[in-house]
């Protein structure tokens, strides 16, 4: 296949992505664009016998489009079951997919603070409504998928079927009611996620992100008067900086994560324990709450306890809260939890001293520099040290040539030569989201090119959380130049991210994914391949 200027589909596509905003759509909601220059079927679809390399490498929100192509016993809608697929997946982002093809084997963290816990025959709560819900459960348990002996996990389901700014509240009076009843019954210890101020934050709507700063404060509230009333050290943390900023650098609204650094409050109503240490990173909470709990802190652990015991304390429940996405701001206009009023926090900040936490870059096992992401942060909280992440698992294996090589990966372009088929790419257009980058499909097309590869096909899901809102046709633009000087691969088709990598259950979203990959379903658009 020869490429010429308009034969990667860059441009056509921007273009089409230019009429969607004007009926209304934004990049992370985009419904399904394929190409189709004559009116026709689409091109590039899915078809039995291709090879599919799924570039994304996180978790929770890649599990459902998986599932569509790889569960022969799929039943959440009617879909035609491709037979001879190759799927590929970059990380294990769950245990049902053990038997597909996985390109980066996963590093599975023992010995967590659920782990020791579990073992010494504490019981332990684990809460968090769906947004957030694999973040209090796999990834706080180090990437394992069931409960330890001991653990109770509730789910409370998140909003669905309307855009979350119009509820900046989300489902957290369920989960505080449920973490409250969890306080009552005794539980050992008790993690808690509060989703909005990650979920709110990710919005462009200002009013949203005060509001929500406000519905986080009231539901700290209720539980911290329930937890010290029942003598629990309570724990009050953040896994990532978001919510804080309003604006990016020019002007516009500020939609992604931080660099910031998030505070830990440690309350005790005995007056036993207080913070010793006043700075430290996210791995140093697990030893902290073994500590609490009268554990020892096994030499996994790297993290180092933060606080300092007066007397003979005993051992305590404890319950720790984390304000997804929460991270320390500026005290101006220029942060919605300023803005917002909240005595809670408000009074939190002037009775008690916060220790400052590190949760970017290499303090969470991210790239230097790095906005701290759910994942990274929950991980290593639970873990109790840093723990690589796979965005340099993944740069590390393309630095040193490893990706190059990758068994999986040369496997799949094996079985496109033999069925004399094709392989498709779903992409993620962003350069540094948590879930993806577009190095990953740039460099399998370098792969591709050397193995003799005669088509590859590409499908973009964007972002619009990593990358500004509008930003799509331009990024377009640019990985289309990218591919052009590889000198293979068509851009074909593209889709938001709110659709294909949804992780609460709304397999409609799913559905209408899946039928663009693979029955070519969705606003045609058109173009020149020659």
């Amino acid at each position: 296949m020869v490429i010429t200027e308009k034969g990667i589909g860059g441009q056509e596509l921007a273009k089409a992505v230019q009429a969607a905003y004007q009926l209304g759509e934004s990049d992370y909601s985009l419904n399904p664009l394929v190409y189709s220059p004559d009116g026709g079927e689409a091109q590039g679809r899915i078809q039995k016998g291709d090879s599919v390399i799924f570039c994304c490498r996180r978790g929770e929100r890649e599990i459902e489009l998986t599932e569509a192509f790889t569960d022969s016993s799929f039943n959440q809608f009617n879909r035609f079951y491709l037979q001879d697929l190759n799927f590929v997946i970059l990380t294990l982002y769950h245990e049902k997919f053990k038997d597909l093809p996985v390109a980066f084997a996963p590093l599975k963290v023992n010995a967590t603070l659920a782990e020791i816990i579990s073992k010494a025959g504490m019981k332990q709560l684990h809460c968090a409504e769906s947004e957030k819900f694999a973040h209090v459960t796999f990834f706080f348990n180090g990437g394992n998928n069931n409960s330890f002996a001991g653990e109770v996990d509730e789910r409370l389901p998140s909003p669905r079927g309307i855009p979350f700014e119009q509820v900046p509240e989300l489902n957290l009076e369920a989960v505080t009611e449920k973490v409250n009843e969890g306080i009552r019954k005794g539980f050992d210890f008790i993690v808690t996620n509060f989703a909005n101020g990650d979920v709110i934050g990710h919005t462009t709507n200002k009013a949203a992100k005060i509001a929500c700063a406000a519905y986080v404060d009231h539901g700290l509230g209720k539980v911290l008067e329930t937890a010290l009333m029942n003598d629990y050290v309570v724990l009050v943390t953040a896994d990532h900086g978001n919510l804080e900023v309003l604006y990016s650098d020019d002007g516009q609204a500020h939609v992604a994560h931080t660099t910031n650094t998030v505070p830990l409050f440690l309350l005790d109503a005995l007056d036993e324990s207080s913070l010793d240490a006043l700075e430290g990173k996210l791995a140093d909470i697990a030893p902290t709450i073994l500590s609490l709990l009268g554990l020892k802190t096994p030499p996994e652990m790297t993290g180092r306890m933060m606080i300092h015991s007066k007397g003979q304390a005993h051992a305590r429940k404890v319950l720790l809260i984390i304000l997804d996405g929460w991270g320390n701001g500026s005290q101006d206009e220029t942060n919605p939890i300023f803005l917002a009023k909240t005595p809670i926090w408000d009074n939190l900040n002037n009775e008690h001293v916060a220790a400052v936490m590190h949760a970017s870059g290499q303090a969470v096992g991210l790239k230097a520099g790095k906005a701290g992401n759910s994942e990274a942060g929950h991980m290593n909280i639970g873990a109790g040290r840093v723990v690589l992440q796979d965005d340099v698992r993944l740069d590390l294996a393309m630095q040193d040539g490893s990706f190059f090589t990758n068994q999986v990966i040369l496997d799949s372009f094996a079985h496109v030569q033999k069925n004399h088929s094709h392989l498709h790419l779903i992409a993620l257009l962003t350069e540094k989201s948590s879930h993806g980058s577009i190095d990953y499909p740039l460099a399998i097309l370098k792969m591709a090119k050397l193995a003799g590869i005669g088509e590859v096909f590409v499908h973009i899901i964007f972002d619009g959380r990593s990358t500004q809102p509008g930003s799509a046709p331009q990024l377009l633009l640019k990985f289309e130049d990218a591919i052009r000087e590889i000198g293979i691969g068509k851009i074909v088709s593209g889709f938001g991210r709110g659709l294909a990598l949804d992780r609460d259950g709304n397999y409609a979203k799913i559905e209408k994914v899946y039928n663009a990959l693979v029955s070519g379903q969705g606003r045609q658009y058109g173009g020149i391949y020659e």
